[in-house]
Formats: structure tokens, C-alpha cells, sequence
């Protein structure tokens, strides 16, 4: 190991169920809804604390904070259709807005659940990012005492070799990106292109193996399809189940350890192999996933 940096400090996954909280942009796109099931149908593996609503902007929301609320009813609507009897306060609303500065975080109700939950965990809670890092970024502004109870699995900006790293989660926020990059938390980077670019399916795939088991399997089929469109030799990347899929079998997501880069102004990965580590995925076992993913949404 290089000077000054610090191993990713994690339980051996593969040996316990682990706490989780999932904060996500899930009207941005459909793949959020896809890893929102993913997570609460893998109660062999993860015991789901909270889902945050995060902040999104472009043609399917008016603004940042409009994204946020749309994801907040689509939470709520996936659970409604998956008749997930969710307790009190298990949904909370995200920022209305991205970070101004790398000092001044935005107060909402995730970030605050997010930082009691973290502090009163037994063991390291897994933040499971799948959107922009605002929420994060923003709990460990508050308290910097969550850095040593959390671990963020990220899924955002594209593979380190890649000519940029322009990628929707991270360039919504880039502040946010680099507080955490900065913060020295444990952190698992899932990158876009490159690397969880390789979960497609189909419209046909998803048809035979999901739409007509489930209420909820018809919901994210027919999503995929709306969204698509009835094209010829056409996939779609359900890029987001990539970051619980790694929580709930850590094989099938290829990592190493490597040095922590920041982003810098025009949105490329800036290196400095001095800094802290963190776990970077370079590869994806597909079928793996796909094959659980499908199980675990045709249970009912």
C-alpha cells in the first residue's frame, strides 16, 4: 500500500446480513425501481433501514427538487404495488437542491435519518447510493462521526479508463462527488460505462421472465418498455441493481483496491496515487445477477 492511503475497512460480506439504507433518483430513469425491489426481496442478505428520495434534474423532472419529489412518490408507489407494508418513516424526502459549496451541506430529512441511523448502528450500516451523492455528501458535512459506522456503495461517473467521467449521477453533483471522495469513507465505486454498462436485458427477456409472474414484474417490464420504445435489437442497461447486487453476493461484482481520484472541472477523472483507497469494480457477472434479480421479482 502507498503512503498515506487506507484500506476500505469492511466485514467479510460473504459471512452476515447487513443493514442498509438506499438513496436513490427513482423517476430519473427505470432502473432505480429495478434495485429498489432488488433490495427489499433479498431479505436473505440485507435488512433495508431506509429508502431517501435524492434530487435529479432533466426532461422528466422541472428541477432538482421536483426530481426529488417524483422520486419520492415513486418510492412510495413501487412499494404500494409490491404490498410492502413499510413502517412509519421508513421513506424520507432528500435535498431540494445540489451542494453550493463543499462546506455547506443541505439539511433535509434523509440526511438527518441518515446520520441517526448510522450512529446508533451495532455494526457498519452500507449506504447504497444510486443516485447523486447530495444526501451523502451532506450527512457527512453534519457528522463526520458517521465516516467510522458507514460504508457508501456508489454506483456513478464511468470507468477509470474511460475518456471522461460525464456520467448522470456524478455530474448532477460534482461537489458532492468530491466531498466524498475526499472524506476518506469507506467507498465502493461502481462505474458506469465501462464496467456496469454490461447488466442489459430486453423487453423480450423481461416479458418471459418476469412480466407475467408478479404485479411488480409487469410494472418494471412495462416501464422498460414505455421508456424504450418498440425498437429492433434493442437493450436496455438496468445499470442501478449493479450496487445491490454487490451486497448481496460480492462475487459476482469484480473489484480491486485502488487510489481514491477526485473530479475535476471538465468532468475526468484526476489521479494522485498518494491518496486514501477505496474498492474500484471493473467487471460484472451478468447472467448471475440477471438470473437472482428475476427470481426475487417473480415471487409475488
Amino acid at each position: 500500500m502507498l503512503p498515506n492511503q487506507k484500506e476500505v475497512v469492511e466485514p467479510e460480506l460473504n459471512l452476515k446480513k447487513v443493514d442498509i439504507v438506499l438513496d436513490t433518483d427513482t423517476y430519473n430513469e427505470v432502473d432505480d425501481q429495478f434495485a429498489l425491489v432488488y433490495a427489499l426481496r433479498s431479505i436473505e442478505r440485507l435488512n433495508v433501514k431506509s429508502i431517501y428520495a435524492v434530487p435529479f434534474f432533466n426532461a422528466k423532472s422541472k428541477s432538482p427538487g421536483d426530481g426529488m419529489e417524483k422520486s419520492y412518490e415513486e418510492i412510495l408507489r413501487v412499494l404500494s404495488k409490491m404490498k410492502y407494508q413499510a413502517p412509519s418513516g421508513f421513506v424520507k424526502k432528500g435535498s431540494r437542491r445540489y451542494l453550493r459549496s463543499v462546506s455547506t451541506p443541505c439539511e433535509n430529512d434523509a440526511t438527518y435519518d441518515l446520520i441517526e441511523k448510522a450512529m446508533s448502528a451495532d455494526d457498519v450500516l452500507y449506504v447504497v447510493a444510486i443516485g447523486a451523492l447530495t444526501n451523502v455528501a451532506s450527512a457527512i458535512l453534519i457528522e463526520p462521526q458517521i465516516l467510522k459506522k458507514i460504508v457508501v456503495v456508489w454506483l456513478g461517473g464511468h470507468a477509470f479508463g474511460w475518456p471522461d467521467t460525464a456520467e448522470f449521477n456524478l455530474k448532477q453533483d460534482v461537489l458532492a462527488a468530491n466531498v466524498v471522495f475526499d472524506s476518506r469513507v469507506p467507498l465502493v465505486l461502481l462505474p458506469c460505462r465501462g464496467v456496469v454498462s454490461h447488466l442489459s436485458t430486453t423487453v423480450a427477456e423481461l416479458s418471459k421472465f418476469i412480466e407475467k409472474n408478479s404485479p411488480i414484474g409487469a410494472y418494471l417490464t412495462q416501464l422498460v418498455r414505455d421508456y424504450e420504445g418498440d425498437k429492433v435489437a434493442h437493450s436496455k442497461v438496468i445499470w442501478d441493481v449493479a450496487a445491490v447486487a454487490y451486497l448481496v453476493n460480492p462475487d459476482w461484482i469484480y473489484t480491486r483496491v485502488m487510489s481514491s481520484p477526485r473530479v475535476s472541472s471538465n468532468l475526468t477523472w484526476d489521479f494522485d496515487e498518494t491518496r486514501h483507497s477505496l474498492k474500484y469494480a471493473y467487471g460484472v457477472n451478468r447472467d448471475a445477477i440477471f438470473a437472482d434479480l428475476f427470481e426475487k421479482i417473480s415471487r409475488g
